[in-house]
């Protein structure tokens, strides 16, 4: 079977939207910017990031994540069947995946308030989770 590969894009792109806007949610209502100001001055994150642009760059790796949901959904669908049960199935695999095993060990051995790598690691598992499911209803065979 053919699979859609405009409507995977789609799917992925429209993934890659709610995944940014539901980690924006997460950094302004669940870690906040008091947070973040907080331990960069206590000199635990730095003030200046690293890489240039660190912002577009981490909007860009969602919407990639976001398209990379959207072609597992469309592979798995053709042995799990269509639907949002196979979207969720694929979302909660790879978002714990992605967000779970790097923020338990934060919250384990990092000295920042544990709201960091919770808020990190809701921000990849139901990010995945809302990509996959978006990603899910828009696709076609």
């Amino acid at each position: 079977m053919q699979l859609n590969k405009a409507r995977i894009w789609l799917g992925g792109i429209a993934g890659g939207v709610v995944w940014v806007l539901w980690s924006f949610l997460v950094g302004k209502f669940i870690i906040t910017d008091a947070r973040y100001v907080a331990v960069q001055n206590a000199g635990l994150f730095l003030k200046m990031a690293r890489y240039p642009y660190f912002v577009g760059q981490w909007l860009l790796i969602l919407f990639i994540a976001a398209i990379i949901v959207a072609h597992l959904y469309a592979w798995a669908r053709q042995t799990l069947g269509p639907g949002p049960g196979t979207a969720l199935k694929i979302g909660v695999l790879v978002g714990f995946v992605a967000g779970f095993p790097l923020n338990f060990a934060q919250a384990t051995w990092s000295p920042v308030d544990r709201m960091f790598p919770l808020g990190w690691m809701l921000d990849m598992w139901v990010g995945a989770i809302l990509a996959t499911l978006v990603a899910g209803w828009i696709y076609k065979e």
